[in-house]
């Protein structure tokens, strides 16, 4: 073979970086270099030079280096955080250095005392993707470690790491004494932790093993894809395969708080499912379901059966661990939970909710700069306020928009593998009428999380404004089934849906349901439900809608004082986010129908 005259090598490469970094210099330039070079001094070199580490290049906030062994990457990545924690415990919450820190295997290019190449391309991904005060290692770093270090590891599943073609199998420490703010007590963006225990054959034939370890599997995986919860990897919950302990045990051991166990049973032409979730702290049971199924395509009933089971425990779990952290002492302040609590109140659109919702994430982003859920929760809040203060206000001079999209875009550059994160931004982009940026975006989010009832009905939405409606359609009927306790909106998103589709009863009688006990509130509804009755000819009806429309705009009214009923229409087709000239002009033909200027 011939010599390229390239030096290849296969190395550990470790890479590093501050969270926060340009805001602490903004805050105090002259103490944070200072802190900076004092962090590399006493701890960083002195870690290195005991694991045999060299430091390949410095880059302001960050750092490379190399390792001849994963195993020792990984005890001084894990040295490292546990130091750092301890250290910073006597600095102010708001100055503390934080570190996230990506460990990669890789085949690396040498150029002098450099190292270049995918290798270190994929660590320094790892790096941006990692929780603060956390450290992200590779699947096939991983692989080397099994039965050599004293340290626990939880599978992060697959991540899609931005400008990487291929997935990458993840795993993230766990740190003893380190967190997002350095203190000792854990970290204050900690999760709800869930355990899947392998589902029992109840068949008694060794040989359907295979089904159930699938259920099992499937659960585990598609649980990993919601952020808010951390799942036991594995191999640790099926260490408890035919044991018969207490689910409390097995939660303390595990470190979880939720146990999700089951049953499969085959009978014939037919498969009986069960699953429940418990509280491994108190051994009550939170939920339980059955599902029976014809045997007709063994993996299409697996993954449903899977799906609807992930859907329900997630928010179950949620729910419970949002319940918990208003129980919570003042004194024990936790960003995971000033976030749950923030993002259960901005569903709740009244004013003083919303405020509300504004101070616990504001004190969320405080304690911990680098959680981008809270700022995606926080445009939410934005945007609700945008919509209910800015009607009638042109979008470039609607503040809360602006910021609403800022939020969202600051969202991503801290964590591009967070669903929601695309989702949120997605849907801003949507509303500047950004439909290029848009679709990308919430494409990228349904695949991440096809489990998302609010993914789903979102996609739902987008696919319906760019001109696709029988697209949204089966995404829409997926969000209705993963959430059968949905909110109000989701009637109103597929009504939008049926109309596009030409379905004009379907479309009217969801928005009739929907603003029956106060249709005032409604004006968007309410115009739409007059475009649809106007093309399917009950006109009186029609009237009587767009007659709410008006009032309902007038009494919000936020734009021009001059304004009159063709300028709130001209707003409302503004604000229906219709991509196609053609869908356009049928909505303006049902509310000129309905005795609109339109």
């Amino acid at each position: 073979m011939a010599n390229t005259g390239v030096e290849r090598r296969l190395t550990a490469i470790m890479a590093a970086d501050v969270v926060g970094y340009s805001r602490l210099v903004e805050a105090d330039e002259t103490s944070t270099l200072t802190s900076l070079k004092d962090l590399r001094q006493d701890v960083v070199e002195p870690l290195l030079a005991q694991h045999r580490g060299r430091l390949v290049k410095l880059m302001g906030d960050g750092l490379i280096a190399e390792f001849g062994s994963v195993v020792s990457a990984v005890a001084c990545a894990a040295a490292i955080q546990t130091r750092l924690g301890k250290t910073q415990q006597r600095v102010a919450p708001e100055r503390r250095i934080v570190l996230r820190i990506g460990i990669n295997l890789g085949d690396v290019v040498v150029e002098g005392d450099d190292l270049l190449g995918d290798g270190v391309n994929v660590a320094a991904r790892l790096e941006q993707a990692c929780p603060p005060g956390g450290v992200l290692i590779a699947g096939a770093a991983y692989d080397q470690l099994p039965g050599k270090l004293d340290i626990g590891f939880t599978d992060a599943g697959e991540l899609r790491l931005k400008n990487i073609a291929r997935p990458m199998r993840t795993y993230r420490m766990e740190v003893e004494g380190a967190s997002a703010t350095g203190t000792a007590a854990g970290p204050l963006t900690e999760r709800p932790a869930v355990a899947v225990l392998p589902f029992d054959n109840m068949g008694g034939d060794p040989g359907q093993d295979y089904f159930s370890d699938g259920i099992t599997e499937d659960i585990i995986t598609e649980l990993s894809r919601f952020r808010e919860l951390m799942v036991i990897a594995r191999n640790s919950s099926f260490s408890f395969r035919g044991r018969s302990t207490d689910v409390r045990e097995i939660g303390r051991t595990l470190g979880a708080g939720y146990l999700v166990e089951g049953s499969v049973r085959r009978a014939g032409p037919r498969v009986r499912i069960t699953a429940q979730l418990v509280d491994a702290r108190s051994g009550a049971h939170l939920w339980a379901e059955r599902y029976d199924r014809a045997l007709e395509d063994v993996f299409a009933i697996q993954e449903e059966i899977a799906q609807s089971i992930v859907a329900t425990v997630a928010q179950r779990v949620i729910q419970d661990s949002e319940v918990a952290a208003r129980r919570r002492p003042p004194g024990d302040v936790r960003v995971y939970d000033l976030f749950l609590q923030g993002n259960r109140l901005i569903d709740a659109f009244t004013p003083e909710e919303q405020a509300r919702a504004q101070v616990l994430l504001k004190q969320a982003i405080q304690l911990d700069p680098g959680f981008a859920r809270a700022y995606t929760t926080l445009a939410w809040f934005h945007l609700n306020r945008s919509v209910d203060t800015a009607v009638g206000v042109p979008r470039d001079r609607d503040e809360d928009r602006a910021v609403a999209l800022r939020l969202a875009e600051q969202a991503l550059t801290l964590d591009p593998n967070d669903s929601r994160v695309h989702s949120t931004l997605g849907y801003m982009y949507l509303m500047w009428r950004d439909f290029d940026r848009a679709e990308p975006h919430m494409d990228l989010a349904l695949g991440m999380n096809p489990n998302d009832a609010l993914i789903q009905m979102i996609w739902a939405w987008v696919q319906s404004c760019v001109g696709q409606p029988e697209r949204a359609l089966p995404a829409a009927g997926v969000a209705l089934r993963l959430h059968p306790g949905h909110p109000n909106w989701y009637k109103y998103f597929l009504a939008h849906i049926q109309f596009q589709r030409g379905r004009y009863e379907e479309a009217a009688d969801l928005l009739a349901r929907i603003t029956q006990d106060t249709p005032a509130r409604h004006p968007r509804y309410m115009a739409w439900r007059a475009a649809a009755c106007g093309h399917l000819g009950r006109i009186e009806e029609a009237r009587r809608c767009a007659e709410t429309f008006v009032e309902g705009v007038r009494s919000c009214w936020a734009g021009d004082p001059a304004a009159g009923p063709k300028e709130y229409v001209d707003w409302f087709v503004d604000v229906t986010y219709l991509r196609r000239g053609e869908d356009i002009e049928r909505l303006r033909e049902g509310l000129r129908l309905a005795g609109l200027p339109a």
